[in-house]
């Protein structure tokens, strides 16, 4: 539906509509008004000056009666038309000008006031013109009232953004101290990831999404519908079914995605074993014979490059029971952004489910399901139900007992594990 209003048809004032005596004269009357209705101010004027000047035509004071324009409007509009509409710019209703003057015009003061007024709370970028504020446009008014000075809001912010101010918000754009080989792990990421991809090995992205309170409880974002849901106006732990922990595999060369959404806590553990579920079927379908699996990594969370459990379990679960060679390369701190999984598809699943309350698991699974895009991403999603501790050690002769090799570049980064029964290459 439009948010303009219908416009106003005129009713004809004319003694032959009043009475009705002539329907046929009343019904193109009505047929007028009604064009003139749909017409702007200046062609309203042109149309019924044009009629003026047909032989026969009735008078100025008629027309006015019939389409409610005054009679120095008529005029004007016959006036225009025999200058050849030379007066008005095409494309303009008004000549340049017209119309009320801007505040600023009438009350020349006003903005070196302003200026004035805003100075002692401005902050600047050195380095180009832009300016900020930290007070509101409502005690900007108040301080110009107090000055002799009234202006709406809206006329404030207008000249606000006459002298460079603008309304912005934080943008996250600078990084914290950046580790000396940063470049060079991605460029390392890089090479290890075409390299297996050349052999037809698997390439995963592996993270732990945002975990999400289960329950009726708001999930921030839009969605069309004719009500808007009714929520919890808390989000109280206790009031939750749960915590969804959704752990996500993405292989690169399908486009697919897999996670696996956990109810217990989000470690080492678990991580491993949802490569491990993937291990079972994903690659039993799409990489039935690949001896070889690459794993990029943040380098913090369950898959922590610190982790002992990680390893160990990478050994035992992975390595040693599908006998394959693991390599694993975990991106630098607070990169976390450029691991794929992240914008290629945890974003498509918030996306899917935003602005819809996750009340139950089943529908955590739905809308996970659901996820798709133009370029082809599927997704599929699985309950984990199984409990996982925290806290778990692992001895200094179990790590040396691993079959691992660390890389030359970035080792505390990069390295390969292999089934313990073959032994590494010298």
């Amino acid at each position: 539906m439009s948010s303009k209003s219908e416009p106003t048809i005129h009713q004809c004032e004319c003694e032959i509509c009043q009475t009705g005596a002539d329907p046929e004269v009343v019904r193109h009357h009505q047929q007028m008004n009604l064009l003139l209705s749909r017409l702007n101010e200046p062609q309203r004027r042109w149309y019924v000056g044009s009629l003026s000047q047909k032989p026969g035509s009735p008078s100025d004071r008629q027309l006015s009666l019939i389409s409610g324009l005054d009679e120095k409007t008529i005029r004007r509009g016959r006036q225009e038309l025999e200058a050849g509409l030379t007066a008005l710019p095409y494309g303009r209703q008004r000549r340049e000008g017209g119309g009320r003057y801007p505040v600023e015009k009438k009350d020349p003061e006003l903005e070196a006031i302003l200026l004035d007024i805003v100075s002692p709370h401005t902050a600047g970028d050195p380095m180009s013109t832009r300016k900020w504020l930290n007070c509101r446009l409502l005690d900007i008014q108040e301080r110009l009232a107090e000055r002799g000075h009234r202006v709406s809001p809206p006329v404030i912010s207008r000249l606000l953004k006459k002298h460079d101010y603008r309304l912005r918000a934080n943008a996250k754009e600078r990084e914290s101290k950046q580790h000396p080989d940063r470049n060079r792990q991605f460029e390392y990421i890089r090479e290890q990831e075409t390299k297996h991809q050349a052999a037809g090995h698997p390439v995963l992205s592996v993270d732990t999404k945002k975990k999400e309170l289960v329950g009726n409880f708001k999930n921030s974002g839009r969605i069309w519908c004719q009500t808007a849901e009714q929520v919890n106006v808390h989000d109280f732990p206790s009031d939750a079914v749960g915590r969804a922990v959704p752990y996500g595999i993405y292989d690169q060369q399908h486009n697919r995605g897999t996670v696996y959404v956990g109810q217990s806590a989000d470690t080492p553990a678990f991580a491993v074993d949802n490569i491990v579920r993937w291990c079972q079927t994903e690659r039993l379908e799409y990489f039935p014979e690949a001896t070889h699996l690459m794993i990029k990594a943040d380098c913090g969370g369950s898959n922590s490059c610190h982790s002992r459990v990680w390893k160990r379990d990478i050994q035992e679960k992975v390595a040693n029971r599908f006998g394959l060679t693991v390599t694993v390369c975990h991106y630098p701190v607070g990169a976390s952004k450029w691991n794929p999984i992240e914008h290629r598809l945890f974003s498509e699943i918030s996306k899917t489910w935003a602005g819809c309350p996750l009340r139950s698991f089943d529908d955590v699974l739905h809308y996970i399901r659901d996820t798709k895009t133009q370029t082809g991403l599927t997704v599929e999603a699985h309950l984990v139900t199984q409990t996982y501790e925290k806290g778990v050690k692992v001895s200094d002769s179990e790590m040396d007992a691993l079959n691992i090799q660390f890389h030359d570049v970035c080792p505390q980064w990069n390295y390969t594990i292999r089934p313990q029964a073959t032994p590494a290459p010298t």
